[in-house]
């Protein structure tokens, strides 16, 4: 079907995470009723995701880093579907809804910010048996598969069965990566005071990463700090290592290493969203050459897509899924695809599609990075900062500190906002929940069991 909306100029935006969720909220504060707005994302909210490591290690409420579209945007419509197609020569996007039904959307600004999923390789036994931490769903199921190991261990009298529940494996050693495994073992450390019968001994955290460091966004003295802290707490840190294969949860490493692992969390890099490359699904030019901007949109540094036939002036793109040119960093850079960047980037796109309503000049988008920050746990953390021209680098509690305070004020909604400060709050007086409820992915098998259990076979 195709929506019209009464003469007003339509702006349509594919993505409700950072880039969207900002966009949407920019125009309508700069251009209120004067524009029609949709926005299409197969999840009715946007994810936080620099908060999913503390929602992994159950620091924070698994709802509380989520802010609803539907609640967030007023006066927008909110379209839960996927992107089937982009047809950018006819204005118009196909959405495909949950029960399979296609919707055809027209549009007069399109705005691109579908982001990334995780890119995986043709490992045996990965597709089947690992978890990515890219979604909120995920942290959470991860989050309790631990905890629930840990009970389930220490009943066990099986030394073998004993030792694969407590083997926890994380593969990527980036700020995602390095800081699930962090959060995930300090979460261990602080539930095994209420398990006599195991032993931080018992524990294996492995984390695995095929570059010769981790956290390549720090400096080369801050990586062998976060290395050293690391190890320090008994994380067996692998570098320069591939995972070769993962079948049946039989870990086997290029060093030679062979473990079973209950628990496998993909961290090793993201691609952006698939349908952006295809070419029966997407006419939109998009990088091919190999590397890590493989993929991603052709954008000019005013965030309009670029063909070779030149700009295209209704349609923009930005965040993870877009090559945005990084005029603070110098000719030839690229904008890291975080956070940071994609909430300025969205409000520069705001800008800029409010300004070809209205007939200005747009604006390029510039941003001198702030600095980087991740927590270890808690109380720990690394970071550093940019001040002007300097570099400052942070450690321990200020940079724990740092990260969370900026996180907060970057998490949407001021109740979304207290809420996170007071479930840290909470955590300082009653220490975190050491409950894991794996059964919440069957949530019907009690049911089913007991509809089943006065049956004869």
């Amino acid at each position: 079907m195709t929506n019209t909306f009464g003469g007003k100029p339509h702006v349509l935006i594919l993505g409700g995470g950072s880039v969207g969720l900002t966009t949407a909220s920019e125009l309508r504060k700069s251009l209120g009723a004067e524009v029609a707005i949709t926005v299409v994302d197969p999840r009715p909210y946007m994810t936080y995701a620099p908060f999913l490591p503390e929602v992994g290690a159950g620091s924070i409420d698994p709802r509380n880093v989520l802010a609803p579209l539907r609640k967030v945007l007023t006066g927008t419509k909110v379209v839960t579907g996927s992107v089937a197609a982009i047809r950018s020569a006819e204005h118009t996007v196909v959405v495909e809804t949950e029960e399979g039904e296609k919707l055809e959307i027209s549009y007069d600004y399109l705005v691109v910010g579908l982001g990334s999923v995780p890119r995986l390789l043709p490992i045996p036994g990965l597709a089947e048996n690992a978890i990515g931490f890219k979604q909120v769903e995920e942290a959470v199921s991860v989050r309790d598969r631990i905890l629930a190991n840990l009970a389930e261990a220490a009943t066990t009298k099986d030394p073998k069965a004993r030792k694969r529940l407590l083997t926890f494996t994380f593969i990527g050693g980036g700020f995602a990566g390095g800081e699930a495994v962090s959060e995930a073992e300090d979460m261990v450390r602080d539930a095994l005071r209420y398990y006599p019968d195991l032993h931080a001994s018992d524990i294996r955290f492995v984390l695995v990463d095929g570059a010769p460091f981790i956290f390549p966004e720090l400096t080369e003295e801050q990586r062998a700090y976060v290395l050293n802290q690391l190890r320090e707490r008994g994380i067996e840190v692998k570098l320069e290592t591939f995972l070769n294969s993962a079948e049946n949860g039989l870990i086997k490493t290029s060093d030679g290493d062979e473990f079973e692992t209950d628990l496998l969390v993909w961290n090793a890099g993201v691609k952006p969203n698939p349908v952006l490359s295809d070419d029966e699904a997407s006419d939109l030019p998009v990088v091919t050459e190999r590397g890590p901007l493989m993929g991603k949109v052709q954008v000019l540094p005013d965030l309009r897509v670029n063909t070779e036939n030149g700009p295209l002036d209704d349609v923009f793109a930005a965040g993870d899924c877009a090559a945005v040119p990084d005029l603070a960093s110098g000719e030839g850079k690229f904008c890291p695809p975080n956070a940071q960047h994609a909430v300025r980037q969205g409000k520069r796109l705001a800008d800029n599609i409010a300004r070809s309503v209205q007939g200005r000049p747009l604006v390029d988008y510039y941003h001198k990075n702030l600095g980087v920050f991740a927590t270890l746990g808690m109380y720990k953390g690394v970071g550093r900062l940019m001040l002007g021209d300097k570099e400052i680098d942070v450690r321990g509690l200020p940079a724990w500190a740092m990260a969370r305070g900026y996180h907060v004020y970057a998490m949407p909604t001021l109740g979304r906002k207290a809420a996170v400060i007071a479930g840290w709050a909470a955590n300082l007086i009653s220490r975190r929940d050491i409950i894991g409820i794996p059964q919440a992915e069957t949530p019907r098998a009690a049911f089913e069991y007991a509809a089943n259990s006065g049956k004869k076979k």
